[in-house]
């Protein structure tokens, strides 16, 4: 069976931890930022786990 080609879309958004957890980065950070409250912009910034069977395909998709 031939190798898995890697999703390069997926591969640039989501980054895999040493300890093999999916992190990405947040929506809506990039404009209309006067409206969202300081703690909500704050939030943004921050890393993003990827839990449940999402997990699976996208590891499937990363050729991991």
């Amino acid at each position: 069976m031939p190798k898995l080609k890697t999703h390069k879309g997926t591969a640039k958004r989501i980054k895999i931890t040493g300890s093999g957890k999916l992190v990405r980065e947040r929506a809506f950070g990039n404009h209309i930022l006067a409206k969202k409250s300081k703690a909500r912009k704050r939030n943004m910034k921050t890393a993003a786990t990827i839990n449940g069977k999402i997990n699976k395909n996208i590891k499937k998709a990363l050729g991991v």
